[in-house]
């Protein structure tokens, strides 16, 4: 049985990263989309122009994770925030209170009541990552392109979006992100490792903030 080890920032490493912030940049932009019945899945430029009205979000989330070796799946909870045009914050409140955030060119670990940070071009992997989300995030098609061959299926009702990794540097790490939502709501986001590893996260946004997006937090 393998047991889980304790990660500092020395093992803050992109498939971490990834997760984290992949979630992020699905749950808390996705989320914004308007409802259409039945409507074609738009283009990316279309799409993209939807997330740039999005300046920042909250929500809950709750995680499964599946590793080689393991005898259950890792289980966590907790909530994602994300204010434009660069924060992003994942808090994790169960198994254990830990938090993770990325400010401009900053990562930060937060664990029981010590933080330690890197510098993002300390990574070049990491980097490519985080500047991926933040162009989903921000509506940039060029900078999530310069990294993943985004795929949409489906219709607004009931829409999926994959995201594959372009570069064979990549592609030893990550297989594919694939999101999965119902109108304006996300909910699923499923990360596949290249080694088999997975994590389905579950999503409920509980409020966006945006150019004519705007809702008040869910009880």
């Amino acid at each position: 049985m393998k047991t889980p080890r304790p990660e500092g920032l020395r093992t803050l490493r992109p498939r971490r990263a990834l997760l984290a912030l992949g979630a992020l940049a699905a749950g808390l932009a996705l989320g914004a989309l308007a409802p259409a019945a039945h409507a074609a899945v738009p283009p990316l430029d279309e799409l993209m122009a939807q997330l740039a009205q999005v300046r920042g979000g909250q929500a809950s989330f709750s995680e499964k994770r599946s590793v080689k070796g393991m005898d259950a799946p890792l289980l966590a909870s907790g909530t994602l925030s994300f204010q434009a045009p660069d924060r992003f914050v994942r808090s994790t409140t169960a198994p254990k209170a830990e938090t993770i955030a990325v400010e401009g060119n900053i990562v930060t670990l937060t664990r029981n009541g010590r933080s330690r940070t890197m510098v993002l071009d300390a990574s070049p992997e990491l980097e490519a990552i985080v500047e991926s989300v933040r162009g989903t995030l921000t509506g940039n098609a060029a900078a999530l392109k310069q990294h993943f061959m985004p795929i949409g299926t489906g219709s607004l009702a009931q829409w999926t979006l994959e995201l594959q990794p372009l570069t064979p540097r990549r592609q030893v790490m990550l297989a594919s992100i694939r999101l999965s939502g119902q109108r304006s709501e996300l909910r699923a986001v499923e990360m596949r490792m290249a080694d088999g590893d997975t994590s389905l996260m579950a999503i409920e946004p509980t409020a966006l903030v945006g150019a004519g997006v705007a809702s008040a937090p869910r009880p």
